[in-house]
């Protein structure tokens, strides 16, 4: 396994992986959409595992001078509990650190306990907060 920035060529994998991973995802979370407006920004971050020429796994960080997200983790229902997930994580947690980020955040649906324990065993806590957001579409 080899992990990478995307590239263009990646993204029908990419799309067909987000498919699978994320089947109940809402209409504003087109996976081709969301692909071209991660490539504007710190497209470094925009990471790929990648085995025999396809696309087993996703991570996309972002950093904005004062805390670090992660989003769009996702891997193969065929290659997890193969430590691509880890690795992932293990890879863009050191891009942010290198850019001199200090903590980490990420949003989990709480229904979502098998995808929240894998976060816990690498470390993540759950905080008490809470999750706001704002559409502009």
């Amino acid at each position: 396994m080899k992990i990478r920035p995307y590239d263009e060529r990646d993204e029908s994998g990419v799309v067909a992986l987000w498919n699978e991973a994320f089947p109940n995802n809402p209409s504003w979370n087109d996976p081709a959409t969301d692909i071209r407006r991660k490539l504007t920004v710190q497209r470094e971050l925009f990471l790929v595992a990648e085995e025999g020429g396809r696309v087993i796994g996703t991570a996309m960080g972002g950093f904005d001078g004062h805390r670090g997200w992660v989003y769009s983790v996702a891997v193969r229902r065929s290659e997890r509990r193969r430590g691509v997930g880890r690795a992932l994580m293990e890879e863009v947690e050191r891009r942010l650190k290198d850019l001199g980020c200090s903590k980490l955040n990420l949003q989990v649906r709480a229904s979502n306990t098998e995808v929240v324990e894998f976060y816990r065993s690498l470390g993540f806590v759950v905080e008490d907060r809470v999750s706001m957001g704002k559409r502009f579409e």
